[in-house]
């Protein structure tokens, strides 16, 4: 299956549906469905379309660090030729991040959590560590790439496909001149204990920011986290009546 869909009975036919793209070692159901997400979305009347990305859930899961050069597809196998607002976490706001720079007329609203100063660097010995931890050479002493691996090791992943797109060709770095063209309402919502913290230059540059600072919440609480589920929520018109 590319994608999953849920609709609510009680849909509103005017407002968008909302996409949920899930981080790297998570997938449409361990990210938003347990905790409970999805369903309040329905209950606010809104239709929900997840996506597991390539190598995660539902989805294939190659081994060849080239399959996942690409990220978009299976995101636009699921919405077609609708526009949709959308939540992404992590690897899924940064890959959502650039499809709204390459095709902003596709949202209405926009909500990015887990992501900031990392959409402008990139750290490749912190890349080396994880893939380390993952792979069962990381140390006890690095808490972030243990924290990876443990999150890697839940049961309905594939260890060598999250190595493999860890391994991926570097996918080309983002700039503020191209963030400025994301001419829509976005939502930044990041931990301050989370290690993409702090945001500033990413809302900088974007026209419409609105940014949420989560306190005492880490990268992998994030999507779990009352705070940015009340954001969000708010943010997307959806909270349940």
């Amino acid at each position: 299956m590319a994608y999953a869909v849920s609709v609510s009975d009680n849909h509103s036919p005017t407002a968008l549906p909302i996409l949920l793209v899930h981080g790297w070692g998570g997938s449409f159901e361990a990210t938003w469905q347990r905790n409970g997400f999805t369903e309040l979305l329905a209950d606010a009347g809104r239709e929900v379309i997840g996506v597991d990305l390539l190598g995660h859930g539902t989805a294939p899961k190659p081994h060849d660090p080239a399959a996942y050069t690409d990220l978009t597809q299976r995101i636009l196998d699921a919405i077609g030729d609708q526009k949709v607002d959308a939540v992404g976490f992590s690897m899924g706001a940064l890959t959502l991040l650039r499809m709204a720079i390459d095709n902003p007329q596709r949202f209405g609203r926009l909500v990015l959590a887990g992501i900031g100063r990392n959409v402008f660097e990139r750290d490749e010995a912190a890349t080396k560590r994880i893939l380390d931890a993952i792979e069962g050479r990381g140390t006890e002493e690095d808490n972030t790439s243990r924290l990876f691996a443990q999150y890697a090791n839940q049961s309905h992943n594939d260890i060598a496909a999250l190595a493999a797109l860890m391994r991926r060709p570097s996918p080309r770095p983002f700039t503020e001149d191209e963030i400025a063209g994301v001419n829509l309402p976005v939502a930044v919502i990041v931990g301050d204990k989370d290690f993409v913290h702090p945001p500033d230059r990413l809302a900088a540059a974007l026209p419409d920011a609105a940014v949420t600072i989560l306190r005492n919440v880490d990268h992998f609480a994030t999507p779990d986290s009352f705070g940015f589920i009340d954001a969000a929520l708010e943010f997307l018109d959806a909270v349940p009546s």
